[in-house]
């Protein structure tokens, strides 16, 4: 088992290489025509009674071979090695499909393989060290975070921490949005407040920030540093303004995103781009590449020639450059950092800029493909069976923190993960409040609890979980215990696929559906027993489990408990 790091992907290579020396022996023997080994696939079936593993093989080979797929089949069954491991039988399945049913007890060896490996359980080697930027939440520091920006920091974090598990070297990066037209409209609407505060008359402009928390933060400036804006130039008191308005909001969002388990490798300024001249040096690249053209006053990026349906203004008339531009230098910016793949998050309102912004990349002369853009569904809140729309502390939108304080870290993380990013998202604040089964984290939760109750009992007695080289696995031999060790199996190819597709909800479900296998295993079987060799082999299951409970809550920034 050494250098194992997935019992699941053992049994398919093995099965791979048996159907390669059946292909070859029935050639040999003159039942298949001599053929090239087209590219087949051994996986895992949807449907368990398809058998455990299944290959395609035979339906690739009838052009070539000039034979019926089901012939095909059944002469590379019949030249199997029988020296297979674990393989019980061989099924020939429709038009040609091959199904394997091996031995119930090959799924053993996770067992000992998950505890060996311990928090290293699950790892896969799919991005072999290559660099990725996952770019997530990116909210105006304008105000505070709300259940939208929840829902992707959630998924943000946790895609990080797949793509960290699966073999990649990751940085999580926050853009903050501190330059342009919104900044301006930020430092007019504390301006407002803040003469309002002094006793002269303000007026929030149009597009402007009503919220409580500006009138906050302008009273703040004022405790900290009295009247003296008043008799100032307007230029120097709106920058004063704004530049303490974003410090105190950017902390603001700094601390909230890591109270919820978010911890930022990069946070990343626009205003930056345009002062060291990133801004100017995309629009000289794309100019030089030919993509860049005036109308009217205005420079324009060829946004047509990428198939967009119309050009893209980049500077508008009066020389200021649009959001698009300060975008396009930012995205260039991080393939000239040498990131091999980037990927956004974004809310679904942005979807049109998706193909905008492939289009500048493919401009600027990098692979459209190394960008991933994952677009996030909205999320609505209920509570008591009503929609919650409105704050009570703000009267506005429901904040993080407030979400946070009312549900708890670890059931806002599960509950914003466990639906795919492209699904709306119903947020249920009594069921995530509930200490029942009927709430996922905490079946989840208590399932990890249950086992370190049992260790806890082990303790007691003056013992503890045996080394697994001590242990006669093939003691469970009982379904729920094969059922639960089939599922460890899996988790490194659930990982994986976690990874593949940028869907930390795979996670959720698995780790849901390991709980419920062990919470079916404990109500029905004792793992201390009179035994005490089938209690270890138990205990052995229990660690297992325990490590894979664990090792996925991880991924998800959820805790593991070891009371409840």
């Amino acid at each position: 088992m050494s250098g194992v790091i997935s019992v699941v992907e053992e049994m398919r290579v093995a099965l791979e290489k048996a159907l390669v020396e059946a292909l070859g022996k029935a050639v040999e023997a003159g039942e298949i025509p001599p053929v090239e080994l087209p590219d087949f696939v051994v996986e895992v079936p949807r449907e368990r009674e398809h058998g455990d593993f299944a290959t395609n093989l035979a339906m690739l080979l009838p052009k070539q071979a000039r034979m019926a797929p089901r012939k095909i089949a059944e002469a590379l069954t019949q030249n199997l090695p029988r020296s297979t491991r674990w393989l019980e039988r061989v099924e020939v399945a429709g038009p040609g499909f091959i199904n394997f049913i091996l031995d119930p007890r090959w799924v053993l060896e996770s067992v000992p393989l998950a505890v060996n490996r311990q928090s290293d359980y699950g790892r896969v080697q799919l991005g072999k060290n290559k660099e990725v930027q996952v770019e997530f939440v990116s909210a105006n520091p304008t105000g505070l975070l709300h259940m939208g920006n929840a829902r992707g920091a959630a998924l943000g974090d946790s895609i990080a921490a797949i793509l960290e598990f699966a073999g990649w070297q990751v940085t999580r990066e926050y853009y903050i949005n501190d330059a342009g037209n919104q900044v301006e409209n930020f430092a007019l609407s504390v301006e407002a407040r803040y003469f309002e505060l002094l006793g002269r008359e303000g007026e929030v402009p149009e597009g402007g920030y009503h919220g409580q928390d500006i009138i906050d933060t302008a009273r703040r400036y004022i405790e900290e540093h009295g009247d003296k804006l008043l008799n100032v130039d307007r230029r120097t008191r709106l920058d004063t303004l704004a530049q303490y308005a974003l410090d105190e909001k950017i902390g603001g969002i700094k601390k909230a995103l890591a109270d919820f388990g978010v911890n930022y490798d990069v946070w990343f300024s626009e205003q930056s781009l345009h002062d060291s001249g990133k801004v100017d040096g995309a629009l000289q690249r794309l100019r030089e590449r030919g993509f860049l053209y005036e109308l009217e006053g205005a420079l324009w990026f060829k946004a047509s020639a990428f198939g967009l349906e119309k050009d893209e203004v980049v500077v508008r008339k009066n020389g200021i450059p649009t959001y698009y531009a300060a975008d396009i230098a930012y995205h260039m910016d991080k393939f000239d950092r040498g990131f091999d793949r980037v990927i956004n998050i974004w809310g679904a309102d942005h979807h049109g800029h998706v193909a905008r912004m492939k289009g500048a990349i493919k401009a600027l002369g990098y692979d459209p493909d190394a960008l991933q853009v994952l677009l996030m569904q909205l999320v609505r809140l209920f509570s008591g069976g009503e929609i919650v729309r409105m704050s009570k502390r703000t009267g506005q939108f429901v904040t993080l923190e407030e979400l946070v304080d009312e549900v708890g870290l670890d059931a806002a993380r599960y509950f914003f993960i466990m639906r795919s990013a492209d699904s709306h998202l119903d947020f249920d604040l009594d069921l995530a409040r509930t200490q029942s089964n009927d709430n996922p984290v905490y079946y989840v939760q208590y399932a990890h609890a249950r086992i370190c109750s049992i260790f806890r009992q082990l303790a007691e007695q003056g013992r503890g979980v045996p080394g697994a080289d001590a242990v006669n696995i093939e003691l469970l031999r009982e379904e729920a215990e094969l059922a639960l060790a089939r599922r460890l199996a899996d988790f490194p190819e659930e990982v994986a696929l976690a990874a593949r597709q940028l869907a930390p909800h795979r996670i959720a479900r698995y780790v849901h559906e390991v709980a419920g296998l062990l919470h079916s295993f404990y109500n029905v079987h004792r793992v201390i027993t009179d035994d005490l060799e089938l209690t270890n082999a138990r205990l052995l299951l229990m660690e297992a489990t325990r490590m894979v409970l664990r090792n996925a809550l991880t991924l998800l920034g959820v805790r593991a408990p070891e009371k409840m």
